[in-house]
């Protein structure tokens, strides 16, 4: 018999991991789910004939080790070539690849820049998990009050922000607050920047403009996307990266093989063949979103502009946690963060007209 505790074979770093939180997945039916950014309405008709056609023999093959026919037809959305993008399983493995990648274990580096994961916050709460993972640093950086970057002067002129990090990852829109960032003031960071910068784009479909052209123009820059969030693909986990070949190639070099599933490759290249009906979709969460911050803020809720297909709320009267479960008991589901600089507030997802009108008639009878 082994007289060795079955912890003691894992190594120091993982048992001090504390894991991602995602949010909470329904286990009872009838709940309003407006806690995980999902799109409110599905696929196209033609994705799920694509996806259903799929369904066949072919389930015995592997897929395309490199989503080559996907590559191809986002290198002619994005006007540059297949060698600029990779695929991944979710854009939440390409984020783990670019740290293998580009950072250094801090237990293999004297060098802190290279060893260093850079990002604001509050941001992706993933950011520091990955970073966690790896054995890397990471230099995290406040926000402005308004949820905004710091003026470039103020980050030059503070000690805490590392122009040499080797990995600056950077959600725009941001999320949780959904604060749209603009080109420009991304581009003046970008410029100042030695290591890899990733802009986070997952929610950039419900904002007033992207930062896609900085990833061919600089080549320390990667721009993110996802079928998730916009494109009604959260099952099917694909996301893309954007980037100068040899960035590219060098995240190639270590993801798995066969990383992407065959059928979410179906999905996302009949996804491209249907942007029209995506794009009505986009107008719709857009206007729903505008109309329910209007509403919640009439019954006195503070909520940011937003640029996403959430909002973020203060609410009023009761603490948000209380907000959190008093929702809950009706069967209607947000997000709430216990971080300190964000814990008065609510994340809502922007689901359909029906689901914000009992959003509304809920607030307002918790209110009375």
């Amino acid at each position: 018999m082994h007289s060795i505790k079955p912890h003691s074979y894992v190594r120091p770093l993982v048992q001090k991991l504390h894991g991602y939180v995602p949010g909470e997945q329904p286990k009872i039916k009838g709940l309003i789910k407006l806690n995980t950014n999902e799109n409110p309405y599905p696929p196209s008709e033609k994705v799920l004939e694509a996806i259903k056609a799929a369904v066949d023999g072919r389930l015995r093959l592997y897929p395309n080790p490199t989503a080559q026919l996907l590559r191809e037809k986002l290198a002619k959305l994005h006007g540059c070539k297949a060698e600029n993008i990779i695929v991944g399983n979710g854009s939440d493995e390409l984020l783990a690849l670019a740290i293998k990648a580009f950072v250094e274990p801090a237990t293999r580096s004297g060098e802190k820049h290279a060893s260093t994961v850079q990002f604001f916050s509050p941001s992706y709460s993933l950011y520091p998990v990955l970073a966690a993972i790896h054995g890397a640093r990471t230099n995290v950086v406040a926000l402005d009050k308004e949820f905004g970057i710091p003026p470039l002067e103020i980050l030059k002129k503070s000690k805490a922000w590392d122009f040499r990090a080797a990995l600056t990852l950077i959600t725009t829109p941001n999320a949780p607050s959904g604060r749209g960032y603009s080109t420009k003031e991304l581009e003046a960071l970008c410029k100042e920047q030695r290591g890899v910068v990733v802009l986070d784009e997952a929610y950039v479909d419900f904002a007033r403009e992207n930062a896609m052209k900085l990833c061919t123009k600089y080549p320390h820059v990667i721009v993110s996307r996802t079928f998730s969030k916009a494109y009604s693909l959260c099952f099917q986990r694909v996301g893309y990266f954007v980037g100068y070949p040899e960035l590219i190639a060098a995240l190639d070099k270590i993801r798995d093989s066969y990383n992407v599933n065959g059928l979410g490759q179906v999905g996302a290249l009949a996804t491209l063949d249907d942007l029209k009906y995506y794009r009505a979709n986009f107008q719709k969460i857009i206007a729903t979103r505008e109309r329910l911050s209007r509403e919640l803020a009439a019954l006195g809720f503070v909520v940011l502009p937003s640029q996403t297909n959430f909002i973020f709320a203060k609410p009023p009267r009761f603490p948000a946690q209380a907000w959190l479960e008093k929702l809950r008991a009706k069967k209607i589901l947000v997000r709430w963060f216990k971080y300190p600089n964000v814990k008065d507030y609510l994340r809502i997802t922007i689901g359909s007209d029906i689901e914000a009108d009992a959003l509304m008639r809920v607030s307002k009878a918790i209110l009375k």
